[in-house]
């Protein structure tokens, strides 16, 4: 079956319909070079600490790669069928992923 309007529709630009994100429907939509050029601003709500060191990064990630890999496995040792063997994999690369932040972690050198 053909979908005549597309979705989301695409707005008439020279329609004076209310904009759902702006309190006056009478301000003009953003352009693009607008939005590039408004200054970004940092949310600081899932941050890594700018001051870490490499080693402190690279041991948190091995940590939460073997959480991942362990709740990976978890689940499919409960779970049959192609959803399990697609758990699995997950759980694989999820270990190859430890094993290289392990090898970067052994080769770690705080003096460089």
């Amino acid at each position: 079956m053909f979908k005549v309007t597309p979705n989301p529709p695409n707005p008439d630009p020279t329609s004076s319909s209310e904009n759902s994100d702006s309190n006056n429907p009478n301000d003009p939509i953003p352009s693009a070079a607008d939005i590039n050029a408004t200054p970004r601003k940092l949310c600081i709500t899932f941050i890594v600490n700018p001051e870490l060191d490499t080693e402190t990064l690279l041991a948190h990630a091995c940590e939460s790669l073997a959480s991942a890999n362990v709740m990976a496995l978890d689940l499919a040792d409960r779970t049959q069928g192609s959803s399990r063997n697609t758990l699995l994999g997950i759980a694989q690369v999820i270990m190859l992923g430890e094993l290289a932040v392990n090898r970067a972690l052994d080769r770690f050198d705080p003096r460089e």
